[in-house]
């Protein structure tokens, strides 16, 4: 009995002991770590990263820049049976313990003396919430320890709910996606509650090893871990047999679904990323979880990138077959289509054009076999434009056979059609397309070329070009504010300049052609180049110069001299457009812009644009009668946006757009320009059918750049087409054959349904009678008569019917 006391003695004191030395440690253990623990209360203001979203004026997705995906959702925005596969597959004990399952602890121990060797076992939920936002995954007993009480502190100042939500939110999932929400858009293209619970498990075994077994990476370890977490829940009573046996025998579903771009426009969403860049700097604007909202009309951008697309390939197929894009070996057994795929692992896809290898040739056509192994048929129909190209002034002949365009191994590029796949090739020429609103200079569509992956270059922003005839409505604007009327007469004569000199310049017209005495309306509607030479040249080339930067041009678009009249200088299809916005709003200035407004993660609006807008009925302070008196200051020499103040506040409310040409003046350029429509150069508008279109074309020297800019009262256009490297695109490739087709195409589309609209004639102008060979003013019964448009100050004197033949040309310029 005392020897039983003794050893009850001994066992009490020694258990005390441990106990105490116990204690010690874990005091030990507390003052060791405590100095470096963390305030847990910031993960109530922690911002999880989640990436920047750019979006269309109607809420369309346009692109997402940043490395981790990311969707934070709320507790009740979680469905119940996915947080229970997490806490199933992870901690079924969460809503139990404190932060510490202890008894998860002991089978960890329990294992590092049985294998000797460290263990991750036993952390909760709660621990590896404290791992992931506070500590590094070192496997280290002291980083353990910190563990351990910063999940003791989590749970004491914070709920389960509270807990689970951050958890759910933050970790990481395998293919860039953190938390479940991004889980469940990148395995699913899904929202959370759209997932099955199939789904569900899948995700929820994830965590375990997420980048190794997820079900994109290695589907049948996914797969298991699936069956696992299924099998958890239903023992913890979470799912009854039959829906346990149900979810089991689902198929495997996941795939990568990358975010869903629903408007193709990655020049402009190149734009915004550089422009959240600059002002947020790049860590911030790709984790901050800002939204933008574009100023892009979703339609018209589409409509935009589908006519540029159409054009250039039509334009490329006019000067013939180039030949493949290149040759692969062919395998050893010609059936092999996975062999052949194999082969174009180099080529990808460009716009709409799929890489092929050439896989049989017969009379009827080729086969090809696509990156994704798939056997196509090409008929030898969509080969018969294929003639050889020689250069852009002459092609081979006709082909007569498949085999005369294509043979075994070649790579090739195919256009889907709707019931076959058609021979095409990567255009090498570019362009642009370029749409803004006239009224506040908001852009509703850009396209910068064929392709974003192909080339990064933004045509439409950064192409400094020849406008060439385009910009003559420009300096018929300025000789109309300096005394000119549609109907004056000036000589469509040869001019010299430099005679005598080694620097001689004898311009010609497109016709090389002259046609003497012409009126200002004719020669503007058929693209007169010497009329244009001679206007600019009488108005004087400063006074031009000065009247064309109220436009908005720069210097470097204004060469000071006679070949400014010809579109000499160098603008973007952007700065055109910008000019072209002045006629169609009826004489005022906007500056373009693309960022509506800018959103933080909380859904807070930090930018909000205000552009100026025209508004002819509450004008104050601005230039009244677009004369050498408006207040215009040049603009850089590259253009840029201003999008935010220095405090990125959101400007003064209603921002006028300043005056820069008369009413009266703006009319009578719109309805010359609706001329050259009707019946000039531009006549191939017409095809649309509307009445309320203006515009003009522009070719330039050698036809190195084509352009059609072209408006009604609601949208301005631009359409441009050349090579990066300028040369001349061969013969007769004008803008009315190369760009005008595009504009006509993005027109079409853009005013679809739209009605018609109309611009008022402003008080100040009067329609006379007059002649059409002197412009001057004459009865009803004149035989040549027509009416013209005339400032009531500037009316033409009456012509004296009994000397018709003694008007003079010599003084007309």
């Amino acid at each position: 009995m005392k020897r039983f006391s003794r050893i009850l003695v001994f066992l009490l004191g020694a258990g005390f002991t441990m106990f105490v030395v116990g204690i010690g440690v874990i005091i030990a253990a507390y003052l060791y770590v405590a100095p470096d623990q963390p305030d847990v209360q910031s993960l109530r203001e922690v911002d999880l990263q989640e990436p920047m979203r750019i979006y269309s004026r109607d809420g369309r997705l346009m692109a997402e820049f940043g490395e981790e995906h990311r969707k934070p959702l709320s507790y009740d925005e979680i469905p119940e049976q996915l947080r229970q596969a997490f806490i199933a597959a992870e901690d079924d004990r969460f809503y139990e313990h404190p932060g510490v399952d202890y008894q998860g602890l002991i089978r960890a121990a329990v294992n590092l003396v049985r294998t000797r060797e460290r263990s991750q076992g036993g952390s909760t939920i709660t621990m590896q919430l404290a791992r992931n936002f506070f500590l590094t995954r070192d496997r280290t007993y002291v980083r353990k320890i910190s563990e351990i009480f910063l999940a003791l502190k989590i749970e004491r100042e914070f709920t389960k709910e509270e807990i689970l939500t951050l958890y759910l939110n933050k970790i990481y999932l395998g293919q860039r996606a953190y938390g479940v929400g991004a889980a469940a858009e990148i395995y699913y293209g899904a929202d959370v509650d759209e997932l099955t619970l199939a789904q569900m498990a899948m995700i929820g075994g994830l965590p375990k090893a997420p980048s190794r077994d997820n079900p994109v990476a290695n589907p049948d370890r996914a797969t298991g871990r699936r069956g696992y977490v299924l099998g958890r829940m239903h023992t913890l009573g979470m799912i009854d047999q039959e829906t346990y046996a149900e979810a089991t025998m689902a198929p495997v579903t996941a795939g990568v679904h990358s975010a869903t771009i629903e408007v193709d426009a990655p020049f402009v969403a190149e734009m915004v990323r550089r422009e959240m860049v600059e002002r947020f700097g790049e860590q911030e604007a790709y984790t901050g979880g800002y939204q933008v909202t574009t100023s892009l009309d979703a339609s018209q951008q589409s409509a935009a990138q589908e006519s540029l697309r159409n054009g250039l390939i039509q334009y490329d197929r006019r000067h013939g077959w180039r030949g493949p894009a290149g040759q692969v070996i062919a395998p050893d057994d010609l059936e092999d289509d996975s062999a052949w795929a194999s082969r174009l692992s180099e080529y990808y896809r460009i716009a709409h054009l799929h890489p092929a290898a050439v896989v049989h040739v017969d009379e009827d056509g080729a086969e090809a076999v696509r990156r994704n192994g798939e056997r196509i048929n090409v008929p030898f129909s969509t080969m018969e434009w294929a003639e050889p190209f020689v250069n852009r002034n002459r092609r081979g002949p006709a082909p007569e056979q498949p085999s005369d365009v294509v043979m075994v191994g070649d790579v090739v590029f195919l256009e889907e059609e709707e019931d076959y796949w058609a021979l095409s090739q990567v255009p090498e020429i570019e362009g642009s397309v370029v749409a803004i609103d006239p009224d506040n200079g908001a852009i509703r569509a850009l396209a910068g070329g064929f392709d974003f992956r192909h080339s990064q270059f933004n045509r439409g922003a950064q192409a400094l070009r020849q406008p060439g005839s385009a910009l003559k409505p420009f300096i018929y604007s300025a000789a109309l504010a300096h005394g000119f009327t549609p109907a004056s007469l000036v000589n469509d004569a040869p001019v010299v300049e430099g005679e005598g000199t080694e620097s001689i310049w004898r311009p010609v017209n497109y016709t090389r052609r002259f046609f003497g005495p012409t009126r200002l309306r004719e020669a503007l509607v058929h693209s007169r180049n010497l009329v244009s030479v001679r206007i600019l040249r009488s108005m004087g080339i400063s006074n031009a110069v000065d009247f064309l930067r109220a436009f908005g041009f720069t210097e470097q678009a204004l060469p000071r001299d006679l070949t400014l009249a010809l579109g000499t200088g160098e603008m973007t299809p952007l700065d055109l457009t910008r000019g072209y916005a002045v006629f169609a709003n009826g004489g005022y200035r906007v500056e373009p812009w693309f960022i509506e407004s800018i959103h933080d993660r909380h859904g807070e609006t930090i930018y909000q644009a205000q552009p100026k807008t025209v508004c002819p009925d509450c004008e104050v302070n601005t230039a009244a009668n677009g004369s050498q008196d408006h207040d215009s200051t040049e603009a850089d020499e590259t253009w840029r946006p201003s999008l935010f103040d220095d405090e990125l506040q959101p400007q003064e409310p209603l921002q006028l757009a300043e005056r820069v040409i008369t009413p009266q003046n703006a009319f009578l350029i719109n309805s010359m320009l609706q001329d050259v429509i009707r019946q000039g150069t531009g006549r191939g508008a017409r095809q649309l059918g509307r009445s309320d279109l203006a515009g003009k074309t522009g070719t330039a020297n050698e036809y190195r750049d084509a352009w059609f800019s072209g408006y009604n009262r609601n949208l301005v256009a631009t359409a441009w087409v050349g090579f990066d490297r300028s040369q001349p695109m061969g013969p007769q490739e004008s803008g009315g054959r190369t760009a005008l087709p595009i504009w006509r195409e993005f027109m079409s589309l853009a005013l679809l349904g739209e009605p018609e609209t109309s611009w008022e004639q402003p008080p100040g102008l009067v329609s006379v009678r007059i002649s059409r060979e002197t412009g001057l003013m004459v009865g009803a019964d004149h035989p040549n008569g027509m009416f013209e448009l005339f400032p009531e100050d500037q009316l033409p004197e009456r012509e004296d019917s009994d000397n018709d033949e003694e008007v003079s040309t010599e003084d007309l310029f």
